[in-house]
């Protein structure tokens, strides 16, 4: 993945999906990270590339399916933790505290991670973007409590503006048979 910029493009319907993520490669050199369905049957796409290439996929995208578009996000200078996170689950050696970050869409979630990290010493341990989840998403992340405790209270302060904050906790030292179920 170019890591210059990533955007996410979330639409209602798989067909307009695929539409988009054809317009989008056709528009500009991007490079497509995922083009998938997910619960219930609405589509998400994550491309990366240089900012400028980025955004004109995405306003292309936006208009060729705005009757469809759920949601759309570009993150101009993303931190590496966020593009490790959608190739792996990172396994920490302990997890010291735990903050999970739940959103309705997929895009809010990619925002409340990469301003987690960017806000505290956290490492993410995982972003799941609408996997088995009727397109909510959420984010996990580890570090010291307080630490976590900023991360999580700064990205719940962006989410909550767009309207799109689920849920969040943190919790101090999981139990270490909890441990084996997030790792």
């Amino acid at each position: 993945m170019n890591k210059k910029s990533i955007a996410i493009v979330e639409l209602a319907t798989v067909s307009a999906g695929i539409k988009a993520s054809d317009i989008m490669v056709k528009t500009a050199a991007i490079e497509l990270a995922e083009s998938r369905t997910v619960c219930p049957g609405k589509y998400i796409i994550v491309a990366s590339g240089y900012l400028g290439a980025v955004t004109v996929a995405v306003e292309a995208a936006k208009i060729f399916c705005a009757d469809k578009l759920i949601s759309s996000f570009i993150l101009g200078n993303p931190h590496e933790g966020v593009i490790e996170a959608f190739y792996d689950k990172k396994k920490p050696e302990k997890i010291r505290a735990l903050g999970i970050f739940e959103t309705q869409d997929v895009a809010s979630a990619v925002m409340a991670a990469d301003t987690a990290v960017k806000t505290a010493v956290v490492d993410i341990v995982e972003i799941r973007l609408a996997k088995g989840m009727c397109g909510k998403s959420y984010v996990s992340l580890t570090g010291e409590v307080s630490a976590v405790e900023a991360a999580i209270a700064r990205a719940k302060a962006v989410t909550v503006e767009s309207g799109m904050y689920l849920d969040s906790t943190i919790i101090a030292r999981p139990d270490e048979k909890l441990e084996k179920f997030l790792l």
